[in-house]
């Protein structure tokens, strides 16, 4: 059962910017500083968060309680999108910057809060200093395997693979050497391997079952196989587990082929989350639903505060938000060209292609359009956007 925990910690790696959402993480100044009434009756997650947080103002020095709390914070800005608990994580492990400098969980609890914030070269950092001081543990490879991804890095990437295939993590070393080949022009034979290792395997941790699933299911959408798509999306929310990223990925899909409704039923009372927020002002919109609009205007008004703020934790979809929904392609590019010197995943170079069509400025599309000849990636979508911007042919 351990193992299974660990395989499915560390498969979260590798949906990590799921969780991020558009407000800067609020750091607390003191350890009793009251920040925020969580409604804990209702959620045992939130009741397990707070009785840490009681537990540590009576013993402050207590270096593995401020380590407990600090992953329960994250794991809630995962699953949630909400970075204030990034903000909390980071205030619990500060004053152990010292003290546990020879503790692998500290640097790995280190590394993770770091990539939140688009830190990725602290946290490759972080996470390789958790890997000397426990080399057997899998979390730190999935998390720089997640953060070479990330950054288009496939080369590092599939390395931290091949090290988690020495690993006792057999189906998850499987899944990242899939999602590595799925992007590199491997594609139909890295769902089918993945396919095949999943349906091979027995019993499964749930929280790793739903990264393999989500996988799967943004492959098969690549290729075009709407059923498949739709069954491993459905088998993964089966699972019962709140994860923002599998809700926004589903979302689109149901986007992409046009069921808005089946959008606005699925992110109900997700307005919280910007990422899941924007998803419901598409849907609301194509469905003529009066909430659309309000939805609109919040969105407005949070990515203006963000920009305000100097914040650029989700560049991604305020660009969506303003090609989409704004209808200011100027305002998206120059959005999407910002996001792209942090982030180069499909989707972040998905928004580039679009917005560079949209204002009519096809060099602005030429760092997209290079990683896509480049890398081999296999998207009809993306590659009429490239054709139609002079790049890649269809």
């Amino acid at each position: 059962m351990r193992t299974e925990r660990t395989a499915a910690a560390a498969a979260a790696a590798l949906c990590l910017l799921a969780g991020a959402a558009l407000a800067a993480p609020f750091t607390p100044a003191r350890d009793d500083e009251v920040v925020e009434r969580l409604p804990v009756a209702s959620d045992p997650t939130l009741r397990a968060v707070e009785s840490l947080r009681r537990q540590l103002a009576s013993r402050p020095g207590d270096s593995a309680l401020r380590l407990d709390l600090a992953e329960r914070y994250f794991a809630l800005a995962m699953a949630q999108g909400d970075p204030r608990y990034v903000g909390y994580a980071l205030s619990a492990i500060a004053p152990l910057e010292r003290s546990a400098a020879g503790e692998a969980r500290y640097w790995l609890v280190r590394g993770q809060l770091q990539q939140y914030t688009h830190d990725f070269d602290a946290a490759v950092r972080s996470l390789q200093r958790a890997s000397e001081l426990s080399p057997q543990a899998t979390q730190p490879i999935a998390w720089r395997a997640a953060i070479h991804m990330v950054q288009a890095r496939y080369a590092q990437a599939a390395a931290e693979c091949d090290q988690l295939a020495r690993t006792p993590e057999t189906l998850l070393a499987q899944g990242c050497i899939a999602y590595v080949r799925s992007v590199t022009g491997q594609l139909i034979p890295a769902y089918q391997m993945l396919s095949d290792a999943v349906a091979a395997a027995g019993q499964v941790d749930p929280g790793l079952m739903l990264w393999l699933q989500t996988r799967l299911a943004e492959m098969a959408v690549r290729l075009q196989r709407w059923g498949d798509a739709e069954r491993h999306y459905r088998t993964a929310l089966a699972l019962g587990i709140t994860d923002q990223f599998l809700l926004g990925s589903y979302a689109d899909f149901l986007l992409q082929r046009e069921r808005p409704a089946d959008v606005l039923a699925l992110l109900a009372g997700w307005e919280r989350s910007d990422i899941l927020l924007l998803r419901l002002a598409l849907a609301g919109r194509a469905a003529g639903d009066p909430r659309a609009g309000d939805w609109n205007a919040q969105l407005r008004t949070r990515f203006e505060d963000a920009a305000r703020r100097g914040d650029r934790l989700h560049e991604q979809e305020a660009a969506r938000w303003a090609l989409d929904l704004a209808n200011d392609p100027a305002r998206a590019l120059a959005q999407a060209r910002n996001n792209y010197t942090l982030q180069k995943e499909p989707r972040d170079a998905e928004i580039l292609l679009r917005a560079a069509l949209a204002a009519r400025q096809s060099a602005a599309a030429q760092p997209a359009l290079a990683w896509l000849k480049e890398s081999g990636y296999e998207d009809p979508a993306l590659q009429q956007l490239a054709a139609r911007l002079g790049g890649t042919p269809r």
